[in-house]
C-alpha cells in the first residue's frame, strides 16, 4: 500500500467526516470480541473512505487488512503469495483463469462469500461511473477498456472477462497473458463485498462490513478507530488478541513519548530524532527490519517547466547533488539504505533487483551535478520547493537534509525549500489535483512482491499511482511485453530495460529504501512487521 492520486468526491468525503459511534480515549483497553486485551497504536486518518478500491494509501492499507481477506493473502515473513479464500487459481494459457473459492467463509454480518462477492466488487471497483482510484488494477482484464474508457462515456457496466460459474467458482480473462496475476490478488482492491456495500452503500461507508478478523466498532475522524476481533472469523489466521485502537497522531514524535509513558502500546514509525535512544529507550522491544519501501521525489511532468527539452540533465544534476549516504547516516541512523534502482532489495535478484542500475545518476558527484542543472537550463522558476506532509514520517528532517545537499552542491542558500502541508489527507489531494509545481515526496510501499508492482502502477501512462504525470512509450511497450511473458526470468529482464528508459529520463528521482521501524510497550508480545512494514495486528498478544 502506498500514497496515490485521485481526488473523491465530497458526498464521500463528508460520509468518512461522520462519528459512526462514541468511542472513549486513553491507552490499551482490556474488553474484546474475544476476550483478550485490546492494544493501541499510532494512526493516522485515510484520505478516503474504506472502500477496498478506492484505498491506496498505508493508513486505510491497515484497517483494510484486518478487516478483509482476499483470494490470496502475502505471508508476514516472506511475502509470498498465498490461497486465503481461493481454494485453487488455476490456468492453461496463463490468460484465462478458473478461480474456486473454499466454502465456509462469510461476512462478519454473516452473509456468505461467494463467487459473486469478488465478482460484483471487482466490477464495481472498475466503473468509471465509480471514481475509485484503484480502478487501474483491473485493466488486465479484458472489457475494461468499455467499462472504465480513457475518454468518453463508458458503453459496458461488468467486465466481459469475468464470469461466475456457480456460487463458489468464478473466471477470469485477461486482455493479455499474465503469468503472475495471480500473485497480484492479495492486494487490497481485489477484496470481496458484501451485498450490503450495494443495497445501503451510504451505511456501509459509515460503518464497513468485510471478511477479516477484526470488525470496527467506532470511529471518530481526527481521534480514534476502535477494531475489535470477530470471534466467528474462519480463516486460519485469527487474531491472538481482542481488538486494536487505532489513535490519530499528526506528530509521530507525540506519538513516541506516549509510547514512553503508558499511553500508547505501539508505534510503527520511530520519529527520526528518536533512532539514536530508542534501544535504549525501549529495552528491547523494538524493530528495525528490511521492508519493501523506497522513497523518491517525483516531478511534476503536468507542468511545462518541467518539460523541458534540457529537463532530464537537470533532473540527473539534482539527483547527484543528493548525499544519500550522509543523509541516511546522519537523519536515519542507518535505517536507511541509498538507493541505487528504483525498486527494493527484498525482491532479491530473482524477483528483479538490480544493484546500481540507477549508475552514476544516483551517486554524490558535487562536480558533475551542477554542470549538468546549468546545461539543462538551471532550476525551474530558479528555487525548488519539495512538498511533504508534516503530520507524519519524519520527512521535515530528511527533505531540510536533502536541500541542504543540493543547496551547497548549487552554492545558493535558496535554491531548494521544504514546503510542508498539513496532513497526509491534505498533501495527497493537492498532488491528485496535480497543483504541486516542483517536486514532492513519493515513497512507495509495494502491494506485492513483483518488479512490475514498483514500476507500472508508478511510472506508466495513465497508471493509478503515477502522480508526477511522466509518460514513455517506450518505456510502456517493454512493460507490455514483461507483462506478456510466461518465462518469468524474461519478464523481469523487460522490466529492467523499462527501468533504464525511467532513468535515462530521470522520471522519478530515487533516494533511499526504507526499513520497517517498530518499538512497543511491556504489554506487547509476538510484534513482528511483515514484508510491507505494515505490524502483523492479529498475532500481537496483549498482556
Amino acid at each position: 500500500m502506498r500514497a496515490v492520486t485521485l481526488a473523491t468526491g465530497p458526498a464521500l468525503a463528508a460520509v468518512l467526516a461522520l462519528t459512526l459511534t462514541a468511542c472513549g480515549g486513553g491507552g490499551g483497553s482490556d474488553s474484546g470480541g474475544s476476550g483478550e486485551g485490546v492494544l493501541s497504536a499510532v494512526w493516522g486518518d485515510p484520505q478516503n473512505p474504506l472502500e477496498p478500491a478506492n484505498t491506496n494509501e498505508v493508513q486505510g492499507g491497515k484497517v483494510l487488512g484486518m478487516l478483509f481477506r482476499g483470494l490470496k493473502r502475502y505471508d508476514p515473513q516472506t511475502g509470498k503469495a498465498e490461497n486465503a479464500v481461493a481454494e485453487s487459481i488455476t490456468t492453461k494459457d496463463s490468460r484465462t483463469f478458473t478461480v474456486k473459492i473454499k466454502k465456509g467463509w462469510t461476512f462478519s454480518n454473516g452473509e456468505a462469500v461467494t463467487a459473486h462477492s469478488f465478482v460484483d466488487a471487482w466490477n464495481y471497483g472498475a466503473s468509471l461511473k465509480n471514481n475509485q482510484k484503484n480502478a487501474y488494477f483491473f485493466g488486465y482484464i479484458e472489457g475494461y477498456d468499455k467499462v472504465h474508457p480513457d475518454s468518453g462515456e463508458q458503453t459496458a457496466d461488468t467486465l466481459s472477462g469475468l464470469k461466475v460459474v456457480d456460487d463458489h467458482t468464478f473466471t477470469v480473462r485477461l486482455g493479455q497473458t499474465f503469468s503472475t496475476f495471480p500473485d497480484t490478488l492479495g492486494y487490497a482492491a481485489f477484496a470481496p463485498l458484501p451485498k450490503a456495500f450495494f443495497s445501503d452503500h451510504e451505511a456501509w461507508l459509515k460503518k464497513p462490513v468485510g471478511n477479516g478478523p477484526y470488525t470496527i466498532e467506532s470511529y471518530t475522524r481526527g481521534s480514534e478507530m476502535r477494531l475489535r476481533t470477530w470471534d466467528a472469523y474462519p480463516g486460519g489466521d485469527k487474531a491472538a488478541n481482542g481488538g486494536v485502537d487505532l489513535k490519530v497522531y499528526t506528530d509521530n514524535n507525540t506519538a513516541y513519548t506516549d509510547l514512553l509513558a503508558g499511553n500508547l502500546d505501539l508505534v510503527d514509525d520511530v520519529p527520526a530524532q528518536q533512532l539514536k535512544n530508542v534501544k535504549n529507550d525501549l529495552a528491547g522491544r523494538y524493530l528495525n527490519t528490511p521492508a519493501g519501501i523506497i522513497q523518491t521525489l517525483a516531478f511534476p511532468f503536468y507542468d511545462k517547466d518541467w518539460k523541458t527539452p534540457g529537463g532530464a540533465k537537470v533532473r540527473k544534476g539534482l539527483s547527484m547533488a543528493v548525499n544519500r549516504e550522509q543523509i541516511t547516516k546522519t537523519v536515519f541512523q542507518n535505517t536507511r539504505t541509498p538507493a541505487t534502482d528504483w525498486t527494493s532489495p527484498v525482491l532479491g535478484a530473482d524477483g528483479g533487483f538490480k544493484e546500481g542500475l540507477c549508475g552514476d545518476a544516483c551517486e554524490y558527484n558535487p562536480t558533475e551535478a551542477k554542470k549538468l542543472v546549468e546545461e539543462g537550463g538551471g532550476i525551474p522558476g530558479g528555487q525548488i520547493k519539495i512538498s511533504y506532509n508534516a503530520d507524519t514520517g519524519s520527512h521535515k528532517e530528511w527533505v531540510d537534509a536533502v536541500c541542504n545537499s543540493i543547496n551547497n552542491v548549487l552554492g545558493d542558500d535558496k535554491a531548494c525549500v521544504g514546503a510542508p502541508v498539513g496532513t497526509f489527507a491534505d498533501f495527497r489531494n493537492l498532488v491528485g489535483q496535480e497543483k504541486l509545481t516542483g517536486p514532492f515526496r513519493a515513497g512507495w510501499q509495494m502491494d506485492y512482491p513483483l518488479i512490475q508492482n514498483f514500476l507500472q502502477p508508478l511510472y506508466y501512462t495513465g497508471a493509478s499511482s503515477n502522480d508526477g504525470k511522466w509518460s514513455n512509450k517506450e518505456f510502456d511497450a517493454l512493460v507490455d511485453r514483461a507483462n506478456a511473458q510466461t518465462d518469468p526470468k524474461q519478464a523481469v529482464q523487460l522490466f529492467q530495460q523499462a527501468e533504464g528508459v525511467l532513468r535515462d529520463d530521470m522520471g522519478a528521482m530515487p533516494l533511499w529504501y526504507q526499513n520497517g521501524s517498530a518499538g512497543w510497550s511491556d504489554r506487547l508480545s509476538e510484534v513482528e512487521l511483515d514484508a510491507f512494514s505494515v505490524p502483523v495486528y492479529n498475532e500481537i498478544k496483549v498482556g
